[in-house]
């Protein structure tokens, strides 16, 4: 008896000692460590007016979820890099940062086509997902199938709702078409919206194009149209075409894509009117919208009261998209993550709510439509527009 005594207090206080274990360190070697994602923008080089508020709003989206609680149990970790406006840099980023953390589950970020397919070729590669928060080239996931997934509407669905608003807000009939001819975000935006323009009965006047390198004379000898469209790459771009315009006595309206929505160029330009643009949200304080709200209120609070602007909101909804994806998976392994994001149905972001129905890998979301007036961006409508051309 004092034997089988001894062997049940033995048993016991084995027994409370692997309890005692198992509540001290982790279930498995991951649960210690972040859940990685990649995220690259564009901090330098043409494209750091876009890439500099995306990587605020990213960063912002994985404090908030850590404040939460994480996912699964555990802390995020977004493994930023600057892609400097290069495809090439880009698509170098995604293997530094496999090589350094190689159980990233997934990529996200660039605003810019070229460079967003560069680097979704390269995380495909290594059999990741790469969702882009704003690049909106709608022939993506047919160059990168099955790997590359939109946040944001596709440049068709923008430049239609373009060419349908200035039809019928400035009764426009006649424009000349600005763009330019060095990226496919560009080319692709004034191609949809000369499509859509002329099948309401509008008429393009005159084509330019130009090379950001080399402006001076876009707006010498135009002809006469009723306005502007400008596909440009970036606001900084888009300002810097428009002051030639003006100083040229070209003073009709422009209207341009999402490319023209910044945190800082029209502030700083309070004297320039007659602007327009697309873009994916209106994030004013008069948007009665709670997922605006609290994203407006964060925000400010994280980054010094500065006013965000669409691809800070993209961002942050890319990144609770992807977290979205890891908490349905119940996974971070890359391939369980891929299927749960391609699943996503209704999905409430700042940006508009997102789906990912029957296999498509751009979600179907309304367009807001902005006007530059006194360094202020003024909500001017919302709408999906009536008629899209194919990608």
């Amino acid at each position: 008896m004092k034997i089988l005594y001894k062997l049940r207090l033995l048993i016991g206080c084995l027994l409370l000692a692997m309890l005692f274990s198992s509540c001290q360190r982790p279930e498995n070697n991951q649960a210690s460590e972040p859940i990685q994602i990649g995220g690259l923008f564009s901090l330098t080089g043409a494209k750091s007016d876009m890439g500099i508020p995306s990587s605020k709003g990213a960063q912002l989206a994985i404090n908030l979820l850590n404040e939460n609680g994480g996912i699964l149990g555990q802390n995020v970790e977004l493994l930023i890099r600057d892609g400097k406006s290069d495809a090439q840099q880009g698509k170098e980023m995604v293997g530094e940062i496999l090589s350094e953390a190689p159980n990233t589950v997934a990529f996200m970020g660039f605003c810019d086509s070229d460079l967003a397919e560069a680097a979704a070729k390269e995380a495909q590669q290594n059999n990741r997902i790469f969702l882009t928060s704003g690049a909106t080239s709608p022939l993506l996931p047919a160059q990168v199938p099955g790997n590359l997934f939109l946040a944001c509407f596709g440049d068709n669905v923008q430049a239609a709702a373009a060419a349908e608003w200035a039809f019928d807000a400035l009764k426009a009939r006649t424009a000349t078409v600005i763009y330019d001819s060095t990226t496919t975000y560009t080319k692709l935006l004034q191609g949809y919206f000369i499509d859509r323009f002329t099948s309401l009965g509008g008429e393009i006047v005159g084509e330019r194009s130009y090379n950001p390198t080399d402006m001076a004379s876009i707006g010498q000898g135009l002809p006469n149209a009723d306005f502007v469209f400008l596909s440009a790459g970036s606001a900084n771009d888009a300002q810097r075409i428009i002051e030639l315009l003006r100083s040229s006595g070209y003073d009709v309206p422009v209207v341009g894509g999402d490319g023209l929505d910044s945190e800082t160029v029209w502030e700083a330009n309070p004297e320039m009117t007659d602007i327009y643009y697309t873009t994916h949200a209106f994030l004013g304080v008069e948007n009665p919208d709670e997922q605006v709200a609290y994203f407006r209120a964060a925000y400010h609070k994280a980054f010094g009261g500065n006013e965000p602007d669409a691809f800070a909101a993209l961002n942050f909804d890319a990144i609770n998209l992807l977290a979205q994806a890891i908490q349905d998976a119940g996974s971070t392994e890359p391939s369980a993550v891929q299927e749960a994001l391609s699943q996503i149905a209704d999905f409430s972001g700042v940006t508009g709510e997102i789906s990912f129905k029957n296999g498509q890998q751009i979600p179907h979301k309304s367009v807001t439509i902005m006007e530059a007036k006194d360094g202020q961006r003024v909500f001017i409508k919302q709408f999906i527009p009536q008629k899209v051309p194919n990608p």
